[in-house]
C-alpha cells in the first residue's frame, strides 16, 4: 500500500501533538540513560561467550561443538543489538562513548562494519518503507516491492515467485552476506582514504576467529561450526528485524508526511513483556524506537502506554500483534509481491492438483 500527502489540516494537529507527547515523554523520565542495565546485560554476555569459548577447546572433535556454535549465535546477535543501540546513543550520554562501544562489539567482537551499518540504517530511520529512499526495502534478493518483483529473471525470479516460503531459509545466508558486505564496504572507504583502522580490526577478529575454529577442532566439525553459527546468527537477527516493517504503509518517493504518521504508519509493535524485550533487543516497540530512537530498551514498554494512548487521540492507526502472527503477515507479504515474478499461465490450482 502506498500513501500520498495527509490533508492539509491534519499534519499540523499530528505534528502539534507530537510535540506535547514528546513532552510528556521527557518529563517522565523515559529518555534518561540506563547504564546500569546496559552494563549488567554486557558482563552476563561477556561472561556467556567466555564460556562457550572455554567449551570449545575443551569439546574438541566432537559434533557437539555445534551446539556451541549455535549458542555463539544467540550470544554473538545479542552484543550486535547492544551495538544497535549504541548507535542510537541509548547507552551512554556521551556520544563518543557510545561510537566507542558500538565500533568494538560490531568491528572486534561481532565482525560486521559499525560505519556502513549505521550510515543504512540511519538512512532507514530517515525514511521507513519510503520508495527509493529506505535502503531496506532496496531491490535484492527478495523483492518487497511488486515493481520489484515483476523485472526480476532467472534464478532471482524462481526465488521472488516463492520468496514469502523462502524468507526465513534464506536468513541462514544472511550472517556471510553481513560479514562480505561490511568487508566490501570497508574496503571501498579505504580505497577512498577512511576506515582503514575498521577494514583491519574487522579482518583481523575474522581471520583469528577462523584460525580459533580450525585450531580447536577437526575440518569437518569447523565447517559445521562456522555454518551453525552463521545460520543462527543471520535467523536470530534477521526474525527480529522482519516483524517491524514487511507489510505495513509503503510510502511514494513523492510522498509527504508528518513525522509521526510517517513512523507510525511504516511500524509494527509485536506485544510481549520484559522476556520479549530481551529477546528481540528491544525491537518488538519499534513504534517507539521509531519516535524516540535515543529511548533506552528498558523504557520502551512503558512508553508503550504513552504513544498507544497518544496514537488513538489524534486518529493515527497503531499496529500491534503477536510474534507469530507477525511472521505470518511477512510470509503471506512477501508471497503477494512475488505474485508479480510468476508466470501468467503458471497456475497455483494446477501445481497443487498435480501434487
Amino acid at each position: 500500500m502506498t500513501t500520498t500527502a495527509a490533508a492539509p489540516d491534519r499534519p499540523n494537529r499530528v505534528t502539534s501533538s507530537f510535540t506535547e507527547l514528546s513532552r510528556t515523554v521527557r518529563e517522565s523520565g523515559l529518555l534518561a540513560r540506563t547504564p546500569g542495565f546496559y552494563l549488567t546485560l554486557l558482563a552476563v554476555l561477556g561472561t556467556a561467550l567466555v564460556a562457550i569459548l572455554a567449551g570449545v577447546v575443551a569439546l574438541g572433535p566432537s559434533w557437539w561443538q555445534l551446539a556451541l556454535a549455535a549458542g555463539l549465535g544467540v550470544v554473538m546477535t545479542q552484543l550486535a543489538f547492544v551495538a544497535h543501540e549504541s548507535a542510537h546513543r541509548q547507552v551512554f550520554a556521551s556520544g563518543r562513548a557510545n561510537d566507542r562501544l558500538g565500533r568494538v562489539l560490531a568491528n572486534a567482537v561481532v565482525g560486521i562494519s559499525y560505519s556502513w551499518w549505521t550510515v543504512k540504517h540511519s538512512r532507514h530511520h530517515a525514511n521507513p518503507n519510503k520508495v527509493d529512499a529506505d535502503p531496506d526495502i532496496a531491490e535484492g534478493a527478495v523483492s518487497f516491492l511488486p515493481e520489484y518483483a515483476a523485472r526480476a529473471r532467472g534464478l532471482k525470479a524462481l526465488v521472488n515467485r516463492y520468496q514469502g516460503w523462502l524468507f526465513f531459509p534464506l536468513l541462514t545466508l544472511e550472517g556471510l552476506n553481513l560479514h562480505v558486505t561490511s568487508i566490501r564496504s570497508s574496503v571501498d572507504r579505504a580505497r577512498e582514504g577512511s576506515g582503514r583502522g575498521e577494514l583491519a580490526t574487522i579482518a583481523v577478529r575474522l581471520v583469528l576467529g577462523v584460525a580459533f575454529v580450525l585450531w580447536a577442532m577437526p575440518f569437518g566439525v569447523a565447517l559445521g561450526f562456522l555454518g551453525v553459527w552463521g545460520a543462527v546468527l543471520g535467523v536470530y537477527m534477521g526474525a527480529s528485524f522482519a516483524p517491524n516493517h514487511k507489510g505495513m504503509t509503503i510510502l511514494s518517493p513523492t510522498s509527504r508526511v508528518d513525522f509521526l504518521s510517517k513512523q507510525v504508519l511504516t511500524s509494527r509493535n509485536v506485544r510481549g513483556g520484559w522476556w520479549l524485550n530481551l529477546l528481540l533487543g528491544g525491537l518488538g516497540s519499534q513504534i517507539e524506537h521509531h519516535l524516540f530512537p535515543s529511548m533506552p530498551r528498558p523504557h520502551l514498554i512503558a512508553a508503550r502506554r504513552l504513544v498507544r494512548a497518544h496514537c488513538a487521540e489524534v486518529g493515527v492507526p497503531y499496529t500491534e500483534t503477536s510474534l507469530l502472527a507477525s511472521y505470518g503477515i511477512v510470509v503471506r507479504y512477501l508471497n503477494q509481491v512475488g505474485l508479480s515474478a510468476r508466470d501468467p499461465f503458471d497456475c497455483p490450482t494446477f501445481h497443487r492438483l498435480r501434487r
